[in-house]
């Protein structure tokens, strides 16, 4: 089985989130089980030299874009045993930034065609191409209007994974003209809402359609999660799942981590406390090994949840606790937990900006991780704090709620809530400060969610099952 990742930005070369990453460990993870799977992204000017220097050109095509022909460089690279075609056009790519700009929908309809047109020019024809969000979504259009009689193309099957619904890639009905150039008599699958769609055209024509988490498959399928897709979402059901993310278990592995202060497993816990000690050192809280600390590592706004938490704050710093947070975002709460630092030096510890070293340090040395998500399609923090025996808080959204499971039970790995409210919110962090506190049940929630599998292998797995589904 072949498979072409199609990804406007992967790890090493580029990266502005957490599709990079996706797109950096998934395909590695397929080959690993002996499917041929290689990535193409756009070859922008953030490449790094170093990256450039292995870089092997294979030809120079022109590409279709509605009625005018644009050069496209082909090259092929190799890294961690994954081959990368990275698609050259200087006009469209070498920019500051990947995306933001006022022609967007150009740049990546030209990718998007490009994709298609390079696999007449290199020895690698796929069964599948996955697609990913909107800046691909034009792949499956194209091949399905444009290209289906063209005996190479006859059988490609193509998967469409939606990252984030809110993202859609809208612009004016000019574009289908303009830019796609568009058969008359298909350009109503992009036309929506009185404009154009390009994710609408991924689920429309692809073959199946996937999100980040099961849970988030069928929230989209309502009003409030779907930023208007919500009715194109339920006709196509019959083609949508959920797979959930992994997390690169050797990055992100407490027994190897060379961020941290010392090392531990979960057949080995001693170092846990050494590094909860070192981590309040490092943020100027008192050294208290009965108190628990409590980690955040996110982005700060409301769309992560803090409206909630700058709510119930106060309430939650009466409980015998401490708060090591990291992350920047909007100035209403960047500006609030400084504010509360000040007030509460002993309780509250503030790092403004992105460390990725100190994130590590957070998910070694807290005890508990706070995660109250609006609205979360899949989460990778709650998944790297399961790894590290720090026990998740979150709301049950997305792929919050299909990793964390509340420990109520005695068999979860977790504490959870449903309502987004701020009072429960903290009635849930009330109880994981409770279940703290008592030593012996505590030990074996940690070694129970650090034995939780969120590896890239198992959604892998998946996967592969998915591709066999398709090709029958």
């Amino acid at each position: 089985m072949k498979v072409l990742y199609a990804t406007s930005e992967a790890y090493p070369f580029a990266m502005s989130g957490g599709l990079a990453d996706v797109a950096g460990a998934l395909p590695k993870a397929l080959r690993k089980r002996l499917i041929g799977c290689r990535v193409v992204m756009p070859l922008y000017e953030c490449v790094s030299d170093e990256m450039r220097a292995n870089m092997r050109f294979i030809t120079s095509i022109t590409v279709p874009v509605s009625w005018r022909r644009q050069y496209c460089g082909i090259f092929e690279a190799k890294y961690g045993g994954v081959i990368y075609y990275l698609l050259d056009n200087q006009y469209y790519f070498k920019r500051e930034g990947l995306y933001g700009y006022y022609d967007d929908a150009e740049r990546f309809a030209f990718f998007s065609r490009a994709v298609i047109e390079m696999l007449q020019y290199i020895a690698f024809t796929p069964d599948i191409i996955h697609c990913n969000d909107w800046q691909t979504a034009l792949v499956p259009v194209f091949l399905d209007t444009l290209y289906r009689n063209v005996d190479k193309y006859r059988n490609i099957k193509t998967v469409f994974t939606i990252h984030n619904i809110q993202y859609q890639g809208k612009y004016g009905d000019e574009l289908i003209e303009d830019v796609l150039g568009l058969p008359a008599d298909t350009s109503y699958l992009v036309e929506y809402d009185g404009g154009v769609n390009l994710m609408k055209g991924g689920i429309e024509c692809a073959d199946r359609v996937t999100t980040v988490s099961p849970t988030y498959s069928e929230e989209i399928k309502e009003p409030w999660f779907a930023h208007g897709l919500d009715g194109i979402i339920r006709d196509r059901a019959f083609k949508l799942s959920g797979i959930v993310n992994g997390i690169d278990t050797e990055v992100y592995d407490p027994a190897t981590d060379t961020f941290i202060w010392k090392n531990y497993s979960v057949d080995d816990m001693a170092g846990k406390a050494i590094n909860k000690a070192e981590l309040q050192k490092e943020m100027g809280l008192p050294v208290k090994d009965n108190v628990p600390v409590i980690g955040i590592v996110s982005r700060l706004v409301s769309h992560k949840g803090f409206d909630l938490v700058k709510y119930a704050f106060e309430k939650m710093l009466q409980n015998d606790v401490q708060f090591a947070i990291l992350g920047s975002g909007e100035w209403e709460f960047e500006t609030y937990f400084h504010s509360t630092m000040l007030a509460h030096p002993d309780k509250v510890a503030l790092k403004l900006g992105f460390v990725p070293s100190l994130a590590h340090k957070i998910y070694a040395g807290a005890d508990i991780f706070l995660m109250p998500s609006k609205s979360e399609p899949c989460g990778l923090a709650q998944m790297i704090a399961l790894r590290y025996g720090t026990i998740p808080i979150v709301r049950e959204t997305g792929g919050l709620k299909d990793t964390v499971k509340d420990s109520g039970d005695n068999e979860g790995n977790g504490f959870t809530f449903q309502s987004y409210d701020g009072e429960d919110m903290a009635y849930t962090v009330q109880r994981a400060i409770m279940g703290y506190s008592k030593p012996d049940g505590w030990k074996i929630l940690v070694e129970r969610a650090m034995r939780c599998d969120n590896s890239w292998g198992r959604s892998a797995n998946e996967y592969i099952k998915l591709y066999k589904s398709i090709l029958g």
